[in-house]
């Protein structure tokens, strides 16, 4: 018999690889070469120092999104409102980072602390509707995406600045950024940020596979009504895990706000940075390593996309399209674990 070990390695693999496969196909059918598609794409993320940086850049808000949806599907819970978390948590850092002096060892744990609150408080709104109500937290998360987006969008309009569309810079005491490491990766945008996210996945592995706290989460995600027959507190576990999710996400909104840009404008849209972060937790079977590990392939595949137009003449529209495809069969990674399991059956 597999293991399921063995199958959260195998399925994810599989996925990629099939997503990988799909795009090249696409790539022949509209006439482009898919090796140099796919080189591009490799040059893109990993070619030289400035596109490493800015690779690992991309993969500092991965990783902690990833965090944010495994945690909460951790506890059977699907957090779609990570993607408002980070809006808000983004908002909250540059507000403590414009408005606050103080040294940098108080400044910038402050700032960051203050972002992962914000989403955490924006957070728990679901989780306590989900566990006292019965609400479901799909539906409220979603709906927190858009007030989150429209209410920071009006704070900074009218609030942080005088109808400005972005904020002041951060003070220099509350910047994640570095200029040993510009100068290190050729001027890059990487910043510090990449040892916060590292932290936190080690932090959510700890709590998820060494605390009573984690067990009581697991075992809720498992089955409420056993959890709650020995004596586990369901409700409280559900608020907890979406409040912690939540944080995770807010502190993701603080690497761009702290890091990235040291700044916030409003925001035309939404960044893709909590949505993406469901592929990355699917694809990382919901275990802090596996979010590291998927958290590089889709920052990767956001950075070396931008090459691909460039050096291979593939049209930005197909890039989008070739991603995609590798989100759609990570999505898919059930129906592939179903197939290897069909076809183990009939190799008997």
């Amino acid at each position: 018999m597999m293991s399921n070990r063995l199958f959260n390695i195998l399925v994810p693999l599989i996925s990629v690889f099939i997503g990988l496969m799909a795009g090249a196909i696409i790539m022949l059918i509209y006439g482009y070469n898919p090796l140099e598609g796919y080189l591009a794409l490799w040059k893109g993320a990993f070619g030289d120092l400035y596109f490493i940086g800015e690779t690992i850049r991309q993969v500092t808000p991965y990783i902690l999104t990833g965090l944010a949806v495994a945690f909460a599907f951790r506890a059977g819970l699907f957090n779609i409102g990570a993607e408002g978390q980070v809006i808000v948590g983004w908002l909250a850092a540059v507000w403590v980072g414009t408005t606050i002096e103080a040294p940098m060892f108080i400044h910038l744990p402050l700032a960051m602390l203050v972002a992962a609150l914000a989403g955490a408080v924006i957070a728990f709104v679901p989780g306590y509707l989900k566990a006292k109500l019965g609400v479901h937290e799909v539906i409220v998360t979603i709906m927190f995406n858009y007030i989150a987006l429209y209410s920071v969008n009006s704070i900074i309009r009218n609030v942080l600045t005088e109808h400005a569309d972005k904020t002041e810079k951060i003070a220099p005491t509350a910047s994640l950024s570095s200029e040993w490491l510009a100068t290190l990766t050729m001027y890059s945008r990487v910043h510090y940020g990449i040892l916060i996210a590292l932290l936190a996945a080690l932090i959510m592995w700890f709590i998820i596979t060494k605390t009573t706290i984690g067990y009581e989460i697991r075992s809720v995600g498992f089955n409420q009504n056993a959890s709650r027959y020995a004596g586990m507190n369901v409700s409280k576990n559900i608020i907890l895990a979406m409040v912690i999710s939540g944080a995770f996400a807010g502190l993701a909104g603080s690497m761009e706000g702290l890091g990235t840009f040291g700044n916030m404008s409003i925001q035309g849209g939404f960044s893709g940075l909590g949505f993406d972060g469901i592929a990355v937790a699917l694809l990382g079977a919901n275990t802090a390593l596996g979010v590291i590990l998927a958290a590089i392939l889709f920052g990767a595949l956001k950075v070396g996309a931008l090459n691909m137009p460039t050096e291979a003449g593939v049209p930005s529209e197909l890039v989008d399209v070739i991603i995609a495809f590798i989100i759609f069969f990570v999505a898919s990674s059930y129906m592939i674990r179903w197939i290897i399991l069909r076809f183990k059956k009939e190799a008997k």
